[in-house]
């Protein structure tokens, strides 16, 4: 099922700005029993990034749009907000207006076992270009995790390692990253490039009332490999433990286990 501005369609303009530049944002919400998982902080993500780029949208619509359009639904849905149709040329017209585009699909079979036993993290070679202006945003221009999914094709790794042209530690090709280290979660500055996910900003927020302090930092490569345990963290799949990367091996630790058990609760309250 797809719908485009509110209606059921499936083409937007040759001549859309999200097509033409990736002039855009999108936001990936599971679904469940009809209901939109967190989608106001979907939402509020898209609103932040709407300012940013100086996108007019009106939210209560969109909002409204992703209710009607996840009745009866279970899985995901994916929103894609353009500047719209705009004439050729870098420069945003101040008249055009927004596209909204929203998709729906199957949930992701990803093994139990990713969460239960753990995986391996693919050291992927593709650094993330460092922007202030588009970091944290879930901007449409995602070719560098294109090339990165693209470095592996074994079904051994179930993610990759991503870091930036400085050398730091940044996320997974589509999840974030959190390392644990006594009572820390330590995860990395969104400052310079990345995407600030929603499962992230939910478990930062868990944090505080589990005892749990939270590290907002720049990180290296020493930094990653001395963490006690590490996790992976995604909207769609919640968290998935790092069992190794590159030779280095960490337990399913206490915290992990922990945060997966309080995030369950919650999901099944949803």
């Amino acid at each position: 099922m797809i719908w485009v501005n509110g209606s059921p369609g499936d083409s937007v303009s040759p001549l859309d700005r999200g097509l033409a530049y990736g002039d855009g944002l999108f936001e990936t919400i599971r679904v469940k029993g009809g209901i939109a998982v967190r989608l106001s902080r979907h939402l509020a993500r898209l609103s932040a990034g709407c300012e940013r780029l100086g996108l007019a949208v009106d939210l209560d619509e969109v909002r409204d749009e992703i209710e009607r359009f996840s009745a009866g639904q279970n899985g995901v849905v994916k929103l894609i907000v353009t500047r719209g149709v705009g004439q050729r040329g870098y420069r945003p017209s101040p008249m055009a207006r927004a596209t909204r585009v929203l998709v729906q699909a199957p949930a992701p079979d990803y093994p139990a076992s990713h969460a239960s036993d753990g995986i391996r993290l693919y050291p992927c070679q593709t650094r993330l270009a460092e922007q202030p202006l588009l970091a944290g945003l879930k901007h449409l221009n995602r070719l560098e995790q294109v090339l990165a999914r693209a470095e592996w094709s074994s079904e051994a790794f179930a993610e990759g390692l991503m870091r930036d042209t400085s050398g730091r530690v940044i996320e997974g090709v589509f999840s974030n990253l959190v390392m644990i280290r006594k009572d820390q979660l330590i995860t990395a500055s969104l400052v310079r490039c990345g995407v600030a996910g929603i499962m992230r900003a939910e478990i930062l927020s868990l944090a505080p009332s589990m005892g749990l302090s939270v590290v907002e930092a720049d990180v290296t490569i020493d930094d990653f490999i001395r963490s006690d345990e590490i996790f992976l963290c995604n909207s769609l799949y919640g968290i998935w433990p790092v069992r190794e990367w590159a030779g280095h091996d960490w337990p399913v630790g206490p915290v992990t286990r922990k945060l997966q058990a309080v995030l369950a609760d919650e999901t099944s309250a949803s």
